[in-house]
């Protein structure tokens, strides 16, 4: 074959530290441009960013020229830094070291869209934590609780 054709479509899932509600509504839509911005920088196409006041949902189309430990280093350094200098209240913000990322089928992309739209109303009821868990368990991720959260 002459040329790479790659088309993975991830959602990718982290949250703060401890999962410290840092990500204020005040932030929140310029902290997600931002997050999209640095998965286009690096040919990560993203198509949707949402999420919650601890913990951020992405997905995107995983570019044949990145690993994702990679990408996933380059996206957390940079918005961290980037979101420090949004004032004194973020002064110790920092994301978790872990992160989760699972594969969705291209018929499914609408659904995973929808999912991340509707974060704020799915969180009055589930915690990022039980979200997680739900997560693990639907792509049959062997974990151990112990090392999931930092």
């Amino acid at each position: 074959m002459g040329q790479s054709l790659v088309q993975n479509y991830l959602h990718i899932i982290f949250s703060t530290k401890h999962r410290k509600p840092l990500i204020r509504s005040a932030i929140e839509p310029e902290l997600h441009a931002y997050l999209a911005s640095i998965f286009n920088r690096l040919e990560c196409q993203a198509i949707k960013v949402g999420g919650y006041t601890d913990h951020i949902h992405i997905l995107c189309k995983l570019s044949k020229k990145i690993t994702l430990i990679k990408l996933m280093e380059e996206v957390k350094s940079h918005s961290s830094k980037w979101i420090k200098t949004k004032g004194k209240k973020y002064e110790f913000f920092y994301w978790q070291d872990g992160y989760g990322a699972f594969s969705v089928n291209p018929s499914q992309v609408d659904a995973v869209i929808d999912y991340i739209d509707r974060q704020h109303e799915h969180h009055k009821k589930k915690t990022f934590q039980d979200e997680f868990r739900a997560f693990l368990r639907k792509y049959e991720v062997d974990y151990d609780e112990r090392y999931v959260w930092d």
